[in-house]
């Protein structure tokens, strides 16, 4: 999801995606049956509902959130040179989080110095320090290591 989401935006998508979970599981046309079945396939589908609903929320915050963009790159997390630059595109990532799969935007930035590029916005989700840049997915410089950005 890019950044650029108003709020009004932001709360129609998670309610738009709250509706389809309830309709899928309790229409609201009395015609429609109800989603029915044993208690562990109702968790079943509490889990499907959580994970979709709660997706798009936690997406939806990463699209409001100043804190989900930074303005500078910072140092290179490989030379320490401060001679970094923004590749121009910005990337999307898929985190897991204890909800389920989200995507949030991803900046990726390449240091002039060594020519290798990393993410700044670091791991905020997931297992790593919050502060600390994303240089796992510097591999991308390297050979066989995916494909260049640029």
């Amino acid at each position: 999801m890019a950044g650029g989401m108003s709020r009004q935006e932001a709360r129609e998508r998670v309610l738009a995606t709250f509706k389809k979970m309830l309709d899928k599981h309790i229409p609201e046309d009395e015609k429609m049956p109800v989603k029915d079945g044993k208690f562990w396939e109702w968790e079943d589908m509490a889990d499907e509902f959580d994970r979709e609903v709660t997706g798009a929320f936690i997406e939806s915050l990463a699209a409001l959130s100043g804190e989900a963009k930074v303005d500078h790159p910072g140092t290179c997390p490989f030379c320490g040179c401060k001679r970094v630059r923004w590749l121009e595109k910005s990337k999307q990532q898929e985190r897991q989080s204890k909800h389920g799969v989200v995507v949030l935007p991803r900046q990726v930035a390449r240091c002039r110095s060594c020519g290798r590029s990393f993410s700044p916005s670091g791991g905020g989700m997931g297992s790593g320090r919050a502060d600390a840049s994303d240089a796992a997915g510097a591999g991308e410089s390297l050979p066989g290591g995916g494909a260049d950005p640029l």
